[in-house]
């Protein structure tokens, strides 16, 4: 039997520089830098006191109103990407429960879900109550915790933060009865998450499946949490817009940020029959596990170079033929160092866009985001520019395309990893022909 083909028709990026497909092609286009000082809470204790946050966004607007009640068990996160799921359905003409309750269009038997997710950070407004509770002569006692402190928390209150709710609500928004799943490797997500997808629809257990991933790290702990393991810039908050610098020279570290991309992979043959817009078809997929240290990434970018060549194979596509590669380049000294010795060994001197010094660090989302870029690419016709990257670092040895430009590109690969844990992933995504 014909393997069954796999195509992108919707995109569903949120992000600091745009939500939804036009607003963020718009801000890639134009350069905006989506990185600032904090505004959602006081940064003023903090070494690093930049983010790139979503403003101006309401939940309310991407849900249908029947089920808008459900947004209080919603934390950031889920909020984020019931937001991307909504505006990738819309985007590829879908019209499923979510979107017309009363006259869907979409056979929910076989419509999927698969996002990616990090560690959601719970809201500690809230949780301060009940730990304030649950104190007694000055130490915390577990059994005030379970007699008063979780009294001030409401019911559902764990709801708010499990990571698999992000594919929960995203799935009961759009009626998917199809394989519903989570993957949860940290940084590495996304990209995973959409690899998933895609043997989903191969195996014939979907013929639509939304996809990709999404996390906020603009909260207290995540801040906290990335600066004490020493990825973020923290000589820039009076100049947040110059401080990510994927492959520079001079780059000192990222600056967290929130969202991520949902997008449609749809079977071909069910696109081609409802006259579907494709933006590119993705035809491999790789991953693979580093085993050196937790927190510092493999030196010669062993496991990134194993993702690449894994799905390189899997497209059954040469090096030669690969005119993109759209980096993970989070702006660190050692991963970007990393990346680029993988990314040069197995590519050579293909040419690398990152977009981190436009939209930061949110782990579990940045590689949806950078999955979005390569199909602009692709269906768009350009190359965006690596914001920030002005002296590539000698140790960096990549093709690092540091001005937008107009070019027709065919074959992207993305990847992405975890900067702690060790799992990577690759995709390749080609130009559709019929």
């Amino acid at each position: 039997m014909t393997a069954r083909r796999v195509v992108v028709t919707g995109l569903g990026p949120i992000s600091a520089i745009g939500i939804g497909k036009i607003a963020f092609l718009e801000g890639l286009r134009n350069g905006v830098v989506g990185i600032d000082r904090i505004s959602a809470f006081d940064p003023s204790g903090f070494r690093s006191q930049i983010a790139a946050e979503i403003k101006d966004f309401r939940c309310a607007d991407y849900v249908p109103k029947n089920y808008r009640k459900s947004i209080k068990v919603m934390a950031r996160d889920i909020e984020l990407a019931v937001a991307g799921a909504d505006q990738a359905v819309r985007d590829a003409g879908l019209v499923t429960k979510g979107i017309n309750p009363d006259a869907p269009q979409v056979d929910p038997s076989r419509l999927g879900v698969n996002i990616g997710a990090g560690l959601i950070c719970a809201d500690l407004n809230e949780l301060s109550y009940a730990l304030a509770a649950s104190v007694g002569d000055g130490k915390f006692s577990l059994a005030k915790w379970g007699k008063e402190g979780m009294n001030n928390l409401t019911p559902l209150w764990l709801l708010k933060y499990l990571p698999n709710m992000l594919a929960c609500h995203v799935t009961i928004v759009h009626d998917a009865q199809a394989p519903s799943n989570t993957i949860t490797c940290a940084d590495a997500s996304s990209q995973l998450a959409i690899g998933e997808a895609f043997r989903t629809i191969v195996r014939d257990c979907a013929d639509i499946c939304l996809c990709g991933g999404v996390e906020s790290k603009l909260n207290l702990m995540g801040l906290l949490r990335q600066d004490l393991l020493g990825r973020l810039c923290r000589t820039h908050n009076d100049t947040p817009k110059t401080a990510v610098k994927p492959f520079d020279a001079n780059r000192e570290g990222s600056a967290i940020a929130e969202g991520g991309a949902v997008i449609t992979l749809e079977d071909y043959e069910c696109a081609r029959k409802r006259n579907a817009k494709i933006y590119g078809e993705l035809i491999g997929v790789g991953a693979s596990f580093g085993t050196s240290d937790f927190i510092k990434p493999e030196e010669d970018g062993k496991a990134i170079s194993m993702s690449i060549e894994r799905a390189l194979a899997d497209a059954g596509v040469a090096a030669t033929d690969v005119d993109l590669v759209v980096g993970f380049a989070v702006g660190t000294k050692e991963h970007d160092q990393a990346e680029a010795i993988a990314i040069h060994k197995v590519l050579g001197d293909v040419p690398v866009t990152s977009v981190k010094g436009q939209i930061g660090f949110n782990g579990a989302g940045s590689g949806a985001i950078d999955v979005v870029v390569a199909l602009l690419a692709i269906s768009e016709g350009f190359i965006p520019a690596t914001i920030n990257c002005e002296n590539i670092d000698p140790a960096c040895p990549v093709n690092v395309v540091r001005k937008q430009r107009e070019a027709k590109v065919n074959v992207v690969v993305t990847l992405n990893y975890s900067l702690s844990g060790g799992q990577t992933g690759a995709l390749v995504f080609k130009r559709y022909q019929g």
